[in-house]
């Protein structure tokens, strides 16, 4: 039995390894497909070559992130077959027709328009071209509806029954899209997409600004990317606490590990810091604000906390890392809003290209949005253990009977090809984000297709 728990540890391992890589690459393509989409559009309406100039600079990323993330995604549905053999036996019926919609509407509508969106600059018209990249952009928006409604019902089951050999079948289809967590977490993660975005791109551009590269073009990446980041980060807030609302209606184990409450009580601390002793059932060293906590989850001062030990021992998750991996994406998230606060400040003191600084802070936040986005899938999916379908199909009841030996070596496998596949594959993109700015413009400038011909006149089309 402690052979075949070492070998589920790993499994897991493998699998938080793989879509660790995974999940920031389509993050990256729902905000760079939505950037591509507005400067295209604002090209068309405007006739401005700089919009046009910028959408080609980050065509090339976007090319990049999006191979990457068709690439990376392909390795689940091997882990699927062969580490969570009846996990995918026993959900089959309800995610399996899932994840087909996913790649019947979003993956066909990407790839029927990505090549128009690449290489049909100079082969089609303008309008054709920017629809092609709308395209693009909403279909990257629905691959995250279906993907999203998967993990979600893992999260939040609905909609089934289950038959005579112990398969989750789907009774209510509607439910099971549209499962209790599904409208919040979808909400919660296309945001995070546009967050990590807008971070990597304002973090990019503000390198070029410390470096007095790239002129316009850059100001439009930085000062587009705190637009988005001035509004969405607070949005982001609101979205997270009606998410975390609906996680202690559905899932109240998981936040009381993110919260730390040991003990059920009434007037809970909001605990900000300490560290979690699951064998004391104690956060040690806490940092707390009394009663803030239950004000926050109930909305009332003194409201009821359910705490762990309203749950068998066996059935808790790591309290430590779910903990503190909610931590870090909070904090994050407070930052990310601070600097999109900051930039209106700088930007009603026209300080907004030039505040040494903030250019400074935000290449220092550049990759907050990736780091809050895994932190939060860790808190998701730790906080959801020792299920993999919450509070029906245990992680240990899920994996494949594959030996210790076999599932280390699948893993050490995976690593060295990760590391030597994905970091030549990040290594590029980042070379390509370093290119001179005005290079690059002046480039896309030179391939421009004219709209001023085909939009602004009468025979546009």
């Amino acid at each position: 039995m402690e052979l075949l728990l070492d070998a589920v540890f790993l499994a897991r391992i493998q699998f938080a390894f793989t879509i660790a890589f995974h999940i920031v690459f389509p993050a990256i393509s729902i905000g760079l497909a939505a950037y591509l989409a507005v400067l295209e559009v604002l090209w068309l309406t405007t006739g401005r070559e700089l919009y046009f100039a910028v959408f080609k600079r980050w065509l090339k990323p976007f090319a990049i992130v999006f191979g990457m993330g068709v690439v990376s995604g392909v390795v689940m549905s091997y882990q699927f077959g062969t580490n969570w053999g009846p996990f995918s036996d026993l959900t089959g019926p309800v995610l399996g027709p899932l994840m087909g919609y996913e790649v019947l509407t979003a993956f066909f509508l990407e790839a029927g328009f990505l090549g128009v969106m690449l290489f049909g600059a100079d082969r089609v018209s303008p309008r054709m071209h920017c629809f092609a990249t709308l395209m693009v952009a909403v279909g990257t928006v629905i691959s995250a509806f279906w993907i999203l409604s998967v993990n979600s019902w893992m999260q939040t089951p609905a909609g089934y029954t289950i038959n005579d050999v112990g398969q989750f079948v789907p009774a209510d289809w509607w439910a099971v899209v549209f499962n209790p967590s599904f409208p919040y977490r979808l909400v919660h993660m296309v945001l995070a997409a546009y967050l990590t975005t807008s971070f990597l791109v304002g973090g990019t551009a503000a390198w070029h600004l410390l470096r007095r590269r790239g002129g316009e073009a850059v100001r439009l990446d930085f000062s587009m990317a705190l637009w988005m980041a001035a509004l969405v980060a607070p949005l982001q807030i609101v979205a997270g606490d009606l998410h975390g609302l609906n996680t202690l209606e559905y899932q109240p184990r998981k936040v009381a590990a993110m919260e730390g409450h040991f003990d059920t009580q009434r007037g809970a601390p909001l605990i900000l810091f300490g560290w979690p002793d699951e064998a004391a059932g104690e956060v040690r060293f806490p940092v707390e604000i009394p009663n803030l906590g239950s004000l926050i989850l109930t909305h009332e001062w003194d409201g009821e906390i359910v705490g762990l030990d309203a749950w068998p021992r066996e059935e808790w998750p790591s309290v430590p890392i779910v903990f503190w991996s909610f931590r870090i994406m909070v904090a994050l998230g407070f930052l990310m809003v601070a600097a999109g606060m900051a930039s209106l400040w700088l930007r009603y003191r026209r300080h907004l290209y030039d505040t040494v600084w903030f250019q400074r802070a935000m290449i220092t936040l550049a990759p907050s949005g990736l780091i809050a986005l895994l932190s939060g899938w860790v808190t998701t999916e730790v906080g959801r253990q020792p299920y993999t379908v919450y509070g029906l199909l245990k992680t240990v009841d899920s994996a494949s009977p594959i030996d210790l030996p076999a599932i280390s070596a699948s893993l050490a496998a995976f690593v060295v090809c990760y590391l030597v596949v994905f970091g030549a594959g990040i290594f590029y993109l980042l070379r390509t984000l370093k290119r001179m700015p005005d290079e690059v413009a002046s480039d896309a400038v030179d391939e421009s297709p004219s709209v001023k011909g085909h939009v602004l006149s009468s025979g546009g089309g």
